[in-house]
């Protein structure tokens, strides 16, 4: 057995933890990498350009709905199996990624490539948790932390570029290289688990909750699509609520739910998870929406579209030192009803953006749109847990985890449905409009997080703000 056989709990297993936040950015780099990538897809596949968001939506949606199996997996058969498996799966699924010849081919891969990265990211934060004396914890957490946001922030550049010199394939062939390198450093780093023998898997919620989001989702895809059926998307529609409905159902009498769903019932952490959850739909559809309005509307290089969205990423990144004194000088209430009414603002502010605009108007609309959308999604990950009591905080934690997901998977969706929508508005003759069109028309949704974080009371969450 290798050194590394054995958790050395009395140090911070560094090389453990950097190897976790080596597969952090990975998973976290292909989840954004793809959106520069989609017109050229498109072309390739004989599609419009939005029409590849069926391949990030599926991959998002499908991280979120396996998060619980597998934490339930590693406590079976190993958080080291678990791992070096999700790698293994990840790594293969992007490879053939790469090579797919359709949007179905390339949707099932990326599910799979989803299913990897929901294993490995919070199996491998496991790994280092178990491995970590509590004092060592805030700078285990560090490790993992920074390449997670370095991600989003080098992904639409590093995806433009590709694209344009190489080819859209390989911004998924560029994960074979580094997956192979962390798959063989994981076999020496990560030390063998103890294995548990875990209550039984909750197959009804599981089964329940994915058959309603992949129902809408498909309904999202066919709605504003050409030749929409409309007696099928009834169809979908019907048995996306009945799915998610009898889940929340199931999930609420079974005595070991997927997702329990007591914390709902505290007024704080329901705001964060479904007001916050329509927030986080709505900031997390404006980088795909500037992708499509760059280079579709505007005709530019996915080169040029990758690097100006990289002006989100580097606000909301920029403006992270400030953000936890704005919360304690504001609070959480008008700070999320501030960052919800500049983000609906900017999102404005962008169906005024044309080809002609100056690039550093552009720039300067984007860093600052980031800037508030790092404050709000701050805002609300802190807000969450401020009333949850000891005992509903795992639980709470994977039910906030799998709601967050969703709502950034459908963000995606709801903002190709947007396009979709304003472009047949527009008409053929002014389609560029009709991209600038769906900003304005995802905005509107922000009025939910506004109406519902102002009926907290106003000093919610006061003491974590105070800290």
């Amino acid at each position: 057995m290798s050194s590394a056989g054995t958790a050395d709990a009395t140090a911070l297993n560094r090389p453990l933890a950097i190897l976790v936040a080596g597969a952090y950015f990975m998973e976290n780099l292909d989840g954004t990498i793809v959106q520069t990538a989609a017109p050229a897809i498109g072309r390739t596949f004989g599609l419009p350009a939005v029409d590849i968001n069926a391949a990030i939506t599926a991959y998002l949606l499908s991280v979120a709905v396996s998060v619980p199996l597998g934490g339930w997996l590693a406590d079976r058969i190993g958080v080291r199996r678990v791992f070096l498996g999700a790698i293994a799966l990840f790594t293969v699924a992007s490879l053939a990624c790469g090579l797919s010849t359709d949007l179905v081919t390339l949707c099932a891969l990326r599910v799979l490539q989803g299913i990897g990265g929901a294993f490995m990211v919070p199996v491998g934060r496991l790994a280092v948790l178990r491995a970590t004396r509590p004092r060592d914890l805030l700078a285990a957490v560090a490790y993992r932390t920074w390449p997670g946001l370095l991600a989003p922030v080098v992904a639409p550049a590093i995806g433009g570029v590709l694209t344009d010199t190489v080819g859209w394939r390989w911004v998924f062939l560029i994960s074979v290289p580094i997956g192979i390198a962390l798959l063989l450093a994981a076999v020496r780093v990560v030390p063998q688990s103890d294995v548990r023998d875990p209550r039984g898997f909750d197959v009804g919620g599981f089964a329940l909750l994915g058959t309603g989001l992949v129902a809408l989702l498909l309904a999202l895809e066919a709605l504003g699509g050409a030749g929409t059926d409309g007696p099928v998307i009834a169809v979908l529609l019907a048995v996306a609520v009945a799915a998610i409905a009898g889940a929340v159902t199931w999930m609420r009498r079974t005595a070991h739910p997927l997702l329990s769903l007591d914390a709902l019932r505290i007024p704080t952490f329901r705001a964060s998870n479904l007001g916050g959850g329509v927030y986080r739909l709505v900031i997390s559809a404006l980088p795909f929406l500037y992708t499509l309005l760059f280079q579709v509307g505007f005709g530019w290089s996915a080169s040029l579209a990758g690097v100006l969205v990289v002006a989100v990423f580097a606000g909301n990144i920029g403006v992270k030192p400030l953000t936890s004194a704005i919360i304690r000088r504001f609070g959480f209430r008008t700070t999320i009803v501030g960052s919800s009414v500049a983000g609906a603002a900017i999102a404005i502010g962008s169906v005024l953006l044309d080809a002609a605009t100056p690039i550093p108007v552009i720039v300067l609309l984007l860093v600052v749109g980031g800037a508030f959308r790092s404050i709000g999604f701050t805002a609300y990950n802190s807000l969450q847990f401020a009333d949850v009591p000891p005992a509903l905080t795992s639980p709470a934690n994977t039910l906030a985890a799998t709601t967050q997901q969703i709502a950034i998977g459908f963000g995606v969706a709801v903002a190709a449905l947007a396009v979709r929508s304003m472009v047949a508005l527009a008409g053929p003759a002014s389609s560029a409009l009709g991209y600038r069109w769906a900003f304005g028309a995802v905005a509107v949704l922000l009025l939910v997080p506004i109406v519902e974080t102002l009926l907290l009371p106003r000093h919610a969450g006061a003491e974590v703000a105070a800290r």
